[in-house]
């Protein structure tokens, strides 16, 4: 096969792309994200195998961080971009060699590449396949996806000027751990729930980065209709992009409007003063081939959520920044201090037509744990009075598969005593029906960004002290979860950390789970995946 990769939830058969991937990712940028992983982990062997202080290493820890988040799904499908980072990250690492001084690294860190040909044949022999035993594969791979996802949460806050260089330590020590050969399958069990151990401390800390910089969250109405003005289309996850375009666009006659996963920056006090600040515009991010084309303006790529476009015409439009990446698309960088010119995208917007209404009215969020905490008596009172039955968290992510109707009917089908907590863009399933609310509290409760998942859990713990229990799993609380990508996987390890248990996750288990792996999730923490709609309800509700 000239590939392999099975790290989202749409890979090929439910096994793995093994030609090219449903992504869209071709043969060649998939060997070069291989390659890009695998000089990563000879880093970590250096750093781990000299002793090196992560508090000296600078810059290294950042672009680690960068580099983890370039082999993301749908992040950067540029084979330039890639082979440079390589190119770079070797560089970095032949300069942490020199400094430690240590001998017995791994091929990893001693590897040597002069062309793009002698990269693509080094990532044929050290691909997700190179690990023969199956189960050792599937946990290693578990980490390493759990890592690509943290990484991206940290490096967000990193950009934010937060850091916690406890999270950059414990990278390392398991990126060099996916290389070690005598680590058991029981080792590797202990690693996977230290990932999700520092997950947790990966979203705590990007929500302390969000909210100390922009404010808490609050109840917002968000406009999802359209204005007149000539427009900017901003997707992907980072708000300090979003906070320099907008600084950029005020009083240019440019309006923003969020898509897909950047909605919930609406719901941050800071960003309410932007007068061009204008509403959210269409759905999840396997939408955008049809949104995009109505949209008309530019659309900046923040992070991860590309689909490879259709058209010569919306290629033009695509600026991508950060870690992302798309053949023939423009990307913008940050000079030294941080800051990114988008005069060229505000120059583009100008010449396109508005944006086509696709959609009319407003859509409620900004249900983060400062807010639900500040009704937490009233939230509290309802359950106790009957009124509020049961909780469902019904967190994630959306895409493509038409199985993923069943996030939809199982959120008009679940009675109206029940409350939805939600966070990522799953919530694209059921953010706009008419589900009403109890005594007040809307049945969607939408925290925000895949990230703000942090949200829900800090929400489940209050729940657990208010109702004085010992263990969360008491709570009456059902997790049905839909998954996608790395940061999904983060997430999962994170709540498998916490102790929580009887999660289902759809719409299809993760393919990269072998079957002792899967059986181990099964039988330790009740992992199980989804029905039909009328037979979980059922199953739920008992």
């Amino acid at each position: 096969m000239s590939m392999f990769c099975y790290q989202c939830q749409e890979t090929a058969r439910g096994t793995g792309c093994d030609v090219r991937g449903v992504c869209g990712k071709t043969e060649e940028v998939a060997q070069l994200q291989d390659l890009l992983i695998y000089t990563l982990k000879g880093i970590a062997d250096v750093v781990l195998k000299g002793k090196l202080e992560v508090t000296h290493l600078g810059e290294v820890n950042y672009q680690v961080l960068s580099s983890l988040f370039m082999t993301i799904t749908n992040a950067n499908f540029d084979d330039t971009s890639l082979e440079k980072q390589i190119i770079k990250m070797i560089a970095y690492r032949d300069q942490l060699k020199d400094k430690a001084g240590v001998s017995n690294l791994h091929h990893a860190a001693l590897y040597k590449v002069d062309s793009r040909a002698s990269m693509i044949n080094q990532a044929k022999e050290v691909g997700i396949l190179s690990t023969k035993n199956e189960d050792i594969r599937s946990l290693r791979n578990m980490i390493i996806f759990g890592l690509k996802g943290m990484a991206a949460y940290t490096e967000h806050a990193n950009n934010i000027g937060k850091e916690n260089l406890e999270i950059n330590a414990f990278i390392y020590e398991a990126l060099a751990a996916t290389l070690d050969d005598t680590l058991t399958i029981e080792d590797l069990v202990t690693l996977t729930l230290n990932t999700g151990q520092y997950g947790v401390k990966a979203m705590a800390l990007l929500d302390e980065a969000n909210t100390s910089k922009y404010g808490h969250p609050e109840i917002t109405e968000v406009n999802i209709g359209v204005r007149k003005n000539p427009a900017i289309l901003i997707s992907g996850h980072d708000l300090t992009d979003l906070e320099q375009l907008l600084e950029q666009t005020k009083a240019t006659g440019v309006d923003v409007y969020t898509h897909s996963e950047m909605l919930p920056a609406h719901y941050y006090p800071y960003f309410k003063k932007y007068d061009n600040f204008v509403g959210n515009y269409g759905n999840a991010w396997w939408k955008q081939l049809e949104e995009f084309e109505s949209f008309h303006g530019p659309i900046l790529f923040t992070t991860n959520c590309i689909v490879p476009p259709r058209s010569e015409e919306i290629r033009k439009r695509i600026f991508t920044t950060g870690s992302t990446g798309y053949p023939d698309c423009s990307h913008i960088v940050e000079d030294v201090e941080g800051k990114k010119d988008f005069s060229q995208v505000i120059a583009l917007a100008k010449k396109l037509s508005p944006p086509e209404e696709i959609e009319t009215g407003n859509i409620v969020g900004g249900f983060a744990h400062n807010q639900v905490l500040a009704l937490a008596e009233k939230v509290v009172e309802a359950v106790k009075s009957g009124a509020i039955k049961k909780f469902f968290v019904m967190a994630g992510c959306d895409g493509r598969m038409k199985s993923r109707s069943y996030y939809t009917e199982f959120a008009q089908k679940l009675p109206k005593d029940t409350i939805i907590l939600t966070a990522g863009c799953a919530k694209y399933r059921y953010n706009k029906l008419s589900l009403g609310d109890i005594e007040g509290i809307p049945r969607v409760l939408d925290a925000g960004q895949c990230n703000d998942s942090y949200s829900l859990v800090l929400i489940a713990m209050k729940l657990k002290e208010a109702f004085g229990l010992e263990d969360i799993n008491q709570l009456p609380i059902a997790f049905n979860i839909a998954w996608y990508e790395q940061k999904a996987v983060i997430v999962l390890l994170s709540l498998l950390y916490l102790g929580i248990k009887n999660i289902h996750l759809g719409p299809t288990l993760p393919g990269f789970l072998s079957g002792d792996v899967a059986k181990v999730l099964v039988e330790k923490f009740g992992i199980a995946g989804i029905g039909e709609v009328d037979d979980d309800l059922r199953m739920f509700m008992s």
